[in-house]
């Protein structure tokens, strides 16, 4: 469907590219909608500068488009991606013989902050699971599901959509892995612990039946009325328990994501296994963890040595 908004050969390109990216990159629907969001901002001011054919794109257009945005104020990694999203526009355009030549290659943007995430300590980990322990035994199931849940979370660093997409039978209590499917549709192994094992044997034995109904499928995690959980319910339930805990700023999935990739590496754990663990696809990006724990070292070392 053309993007009436944009000349006809801006909308159509828009089109095509929107189907690439969701067909032969396998994007997330949260990356897609990203991509396609900074494209059409892109092929607006192109067009509010007189183009109508991607051979009307030139360097300029697209150094003229970032400086404008920096002026607004625009945060740096947002810039990043939005270059990101430009070049792989262009790029694709090219391989597509839409254009006669990249004019993307010598665009520069801002390097990306890399802002170190929120980590739970230790013992605010074994605070909070305790906490979620002691409602569980009461035996009602969602307090069983949220323990089984937390401790899932930060025993496999898994990302909150992967946890909502998990099924019965991408678990393997026997070897206490499981079966998940990341990013673009990549399928990795994960190990747990015994204390996630115990805590999801409680959610499948006494939990899980309590909820489930003709359609809830093999979801392994379900919601109050028996459909598979979603990524909201968890970030809510998560948020909310971290807020209870009081002494952290750390919040959201993700926190218990970011400790378990830290506690790994500060346990001596090798970063290649911690980044497959993760599902990174680059080793640059499981590397902002060793800051993490370097940054908890000198704290120590500051705290302890007397003459630091």
């Amino acid at each position: 469907m053309e993007n009436k908004e944009l000349p006809r050969e801006l909308s159509r390109a828009s089109d095509a590219f929107s189907q690439y990216l969701s067909g032969e990159r396998a994007m997330s629907a949260h990356t897609l909608r990203a991509y396609l969001g900074d494209l059409r901002s892109l092929l607006a001011h192109a067009a509010s500068e007189g183009a109508t054919r991607l051979e009307d794109l030139e360097l300029g257009t697209l150094r003229r488009w970032l400086g404008a945005q920096s002026q607004a104020g625009v945060a740096r990694s947002t810039l990043a991606r939005r270059a990101a999203t430009a070049r792989a526009f262009t790029a694709w355009a090219l391989r597509e013989e839409r254009i006669d030549s990249d004019p993307s290659l010598r665009l520069k943007a801002p390097k990306r902050e890399r802002t170190l995430p929120g980590v739970l300590q230790s013992q605010q980990l074994r605070r909070l699971l305790t906490t979620l322990e002691e409602a569980a035994a009461g035996g009602e199931p969602l307090p069983v599901r949220n323990r089984a849940i937390v401790e899932l979370l930060y025993a496999t660093g898994v990302r909150v959509g992967e946890l909502a997409g998990l099924d019965i039978d991408d678990l393997d209590p026997d070897r206490r892995t499981l079966r998940v499917v990341g990013k673009g549709n990549k399928e990795r192994t994960v190990p747990y612990g015994v204390p996630a094992a115990l805590a999801l044997d409680d959610w499948l034995r006494r939990g899980r039946p309590l909820l489930v109904r003709d359609a809830s499928g093999p979801a392994l995690f379900l919601g109050s009325r028996g459909s598979r959980v979603d990524q909201r319910q968890v970030r809510e339930l998560v948020n909310k328990l971290l807020e209870a805990l009081g002494d952290t700023s750390a919040s959201g999935p993700h926190a218990l994501r970011h400790s378990a990739a830290t506690h790994l590496l500060d346990g001596g754990a090798d970063l290649r296994a911690v980044q497959e663990i993760l599902g990174h696809s680059s080793l640059a990006t499981t590397q902002i963890y060793t800051h993490v724990s370097v940054d908890r070292l000198r704290n120590s070392y500051q705290q302890a040595h007397p003459r630091a």
